[in-house]
């Protein structure tokens, strides 16, 4: 018996050691998506505004990195928030862990070079080296020009500092240990064509991330075959908001929209009073930033619609909210 015991304490020790082993070595070789590029980003005016443009109404980079009034539709950002970060997205919004927006004001990352930035935004690896959650979606940033990403850094390092100390992100295990394989090397895309439609539109639907929130995911993995159908659930207190169904799908989709009523449903967005309409109703709770998003122009929007046309049209209902069990019941009429 003493000999038996023995042997499984070897066993059990042996067995911690090649564990433990083996997550110092996975810790050493991920994440791995290459050196933090040299770079010294020339800030012009062009830039400047460009960067601008990307970061408040495409890639909305100011959505989760500044503080958001959900009290009123859309959810706009607080004036004076814009890149301050502390947005908190936990279990209780279906994420693994608690994650928090990072403050990317010359108060949060002023220190950081340009270098450091760009490989951020393109792989998802920070500063210190620890890959970031895909809240942060740079597997689609990672497709943007050379010239836009210089752009939307430009932009970045004008913003106004603002202190707020940020908490540390805690993923539950072993998404703690996955989250580190998902960075990748960054291959600069090419520079796309504005005078195709449909290729400048995918161009913009990637940089938007619109594949992110309109497509369902089961334990964060999007669903094959649902890609823009919609559904994607995100609990909040008072229910649960889905996605809308964005395939050219005729009966559950868009695919009776015109490209001018396509545009119009942002544009409905972009003078003040909309975007002061208090989220008192069902009818107005949505997670789609559409007062950011009502800044782009009739062009690109209409570049948008034009991709979106292309993409394979996928039957799928979707309940846009359902109220919480302790909320009015008559919150979801």
């Amino acid at each position: 018996m003493k000999r038996a015991r023995k042997i499984l304490g070897v066993v059990a020790l042996v067995s911690v050691i090649a564990a433990g082993g083996f997550l110092a070595f996975f810790s050493l070789k991920y994440p791995d998506a290459g050196p933090t590029p040299t770079i010294k980003v020339e800030a012009t005016p062009a830039r400047l505004e460009r960067g601008s443009y990307l970061a408040n109404h495409v890639s909305v980079c100011m959505d989760c990195h500044s503080t958001r009034d959900w009290q009123l539709v859309s959810g706009p950002i607080v004036p004076g928030t814009e890149g301050k970060g502390g947005e908190r997205f936990d279990e209780s919004m279906g994420f693994p862990g608690t994650i928090y927006a990072r403050n990317i004001t010359p108060a949060g990352i002023g220190q950081w070079t340009d270098g450091e930035l760009y490989h951020a935004i393109t792989t998802g690896i920070s500063r210190d080296s620890h890959a970031l959650f895909p809240l942060m979606p740079y597997q689609s940033y990672n497709n943007l020009s050379e010239e836009d990403l210089l752009s939307i850094i430009t932009y970045i390092r004008s913003l106004k500092p603002v202190e707020n100390q940020i908490l540390s992100t805690q993923l539950n295990f072993p998404l703690n240990f996955i989250v580190k394989t998902i960075p990748e090397k960054h291959t600069p895309a090419a520079e796309p064509n504005r005078n195709n439609a449909f290729e400048y539109g995918k161009y913009l639907v990637n940089a938007a991330s619109c594949i992110e929130c309109h497509t369902q995911a089961v334990k964060g993995e999007k669903v094959k075959g649902m890609e823009f159908a919609g559904g994607r659930e995100f609990p909040f207190p008072n229910g649960t908001i889905r996605t809308a169904n964005i395939t050219p799908d005729e009966e559950t989709g868009i695919g009776l929209w015109t490209k001018d009523v396509f545009i119009s449903r942002f544009k409905a967005f972009a003078d003040s009073s909309s975007q002061r309409q208090n989220a008192d109703s069902a009818k107005y709770y949505t997670i789609m930033p559409w007062t950011m998003f009502a800044g782009m122009t009739n062009e690109d929007l209409g570049a948008v619609y034009e991709y979106l046309r292309t993409i394979p049209p996928v039957k799928n209902q979707v309940e846009h909210f359902t109220a919480a069990p302790s909320q009015n019941p008559t919150a979801s009429k």
